[in-house]
């Protein structure tokens, strides 16, 4: 965990001059130095547990974004914390929402698998506030659906606008009409919104467009989001079939795709390419595979470090809201990337498009089998 070092240093300073004064009290001025401190920490309020989907900080995508959100309330805004990750099953969460709500007056659980705990969670510690990335918090159960409580908030995206927006782009840039798209988890409806999306941004452009879907896994196995060598096999068929632009939303596991775009155009000459997702992926990647950046064309950008920081400011100001937070394209909650200059030339038909959402002129459908 961080410290409020500013307000720790301070106080050590001050606690340190009273021991020289007063010689002989040394032992216990240091005592209390410790112990002022210690209250100082508790008092100001300011740090947060927040506890990773699977696959925790490191994962190139949806982890980091979130870690990213982390580290940028930590520099501006002095909010210290410590960040957990989930068994590889994930059968731990409740117990590591517990371990965070201990120690701190906030905790973030990163991904919608984190609803029920969190709810159960933060019934048990009133005096906690709790936030999930990807769930409304709303119980359905009550009628009216309301909050699961007044400390229970939800961090949600609207996804699909900004997979809109890339499927605009992979149309605009494809050279054989035909496309792909990776999910990570199908039957859960988060995933297939990306789909939507994309597919309806593509056929904005093209009516035409071949667009072929693949998923990992089924629910409840969400080990899909953790299969890279899964995603490079099925991306590589996609691209013997015909596609040259692969858009995923599969988490780590998309970093298989990006890797077959690579092998694919050594192997044949012709170039193909990759839609990341979540951060963006031509510097999240690019880090430990520098050679993979020339195939990444864009990413969809869902800012979940945005919404981590904005709950914390609102937690920090005592402005914290129960219930869904909404992050779009009005808010900037999503976009896209332009990082490489692959999308330049196009970048006035994305705004374009954009613009229509925005103003309501397009409404982005949420599910691809309602998409003819």
């Amino acid at each position: 965990m961080r410290r409020n070092s500013k307000l720790i240093l301070a106080l050590i300073s001050v606690l340190s001059l009273l021991a020289v004064a007063c010689g002989s009290t040394t032992d216990a001025v240091t005592d209390a130095a410790s112990d002022a401190v210690d209250e100082a920490v508790e008092a100001s309020g300011d740090s947060v547990g927040l506890v990773y989907d699977i696959g925790g900080r490191g994962d190139l995508s949806f982890n980091d974004s979130a870690a990213a959100g982390l580290d940028r309330a930590d520099a501006e805004l002095g909010i210290s914390f410590t960040d957990l990750s989930p068994n590889d099953d994930g059968s731990n969460r409740a117990e590591l929402l517990q371990l965070a709500a201990d120690d701190n007056p906030i905790v973030i659980g990163v991904g919608f698998l984190f609803e029920a705990d969190a709810a159960d969670t933060a019934a048990e510690n009133p005096d906690t506030n709790f936030a999930v990335v990807d769930s409304s918090m709303i119980d359905f159960s009550q009628d009216p659906p309301a909050p699961y409580g007044d400390n229970v908030a939800g961090l949600v995206f609207a996804e699909e606008q900004g997979s809109y927006l890339v499927g605009v782009a992979a149309a605009l840039k494809s050279e054989t009409n035909s496309l792909g798209f990776i999910g990570g988890v199908s039957g859960i409806g988060l995933i297939e919104k990306f789909e939507a999306g994309f597919r309806a941004g593509a056929l904005s452009v093209n009516p035409d467009i071949e667009i072929v879907a693949e998923y990992i896994t089924a629910a409840p196995d969400f080990d899909g989001f953790n299969q890279p060598d899964r995603a490079q096999v099925i991306a590589t068929t996609m691209y013997e079939d015909g596609a040259d632009i692969i858009y995923h939303a599969a988490g780590g596991a998309g970093n298989g795709m990006f890797q077959a775009a690579a092998d694919f155009t050594d192997d044949n000459g012709s170039k193909v390419w990759g839609i990341g997702v979540d951060s963006d992926q031509f510097n999240t990647v690019g880090v430990n595979n520098p050679e993979l950046q020339e195939f990444i064309l864009t990413s969809m950008l869902k800012r979940v470090d945005v919404a981590v920081f904005e709950i914390l400011e609102a937690q920090q100001n005592g402005e914290f809201v129960a219930g869904p937070n909404t992050y779009d394209l009005a808010v900037d909650g999503v976009g896209y990337a332009t990082s490489g200059g692959f999308i330049d030339d196009i970048i006035d038909d994305i705004e374009a498009a954009k613009a229509s959402i925005i103003a309501g002129d397009v409404v982005v459908p949420t599910d691809p089998t309602e998409i003819s």
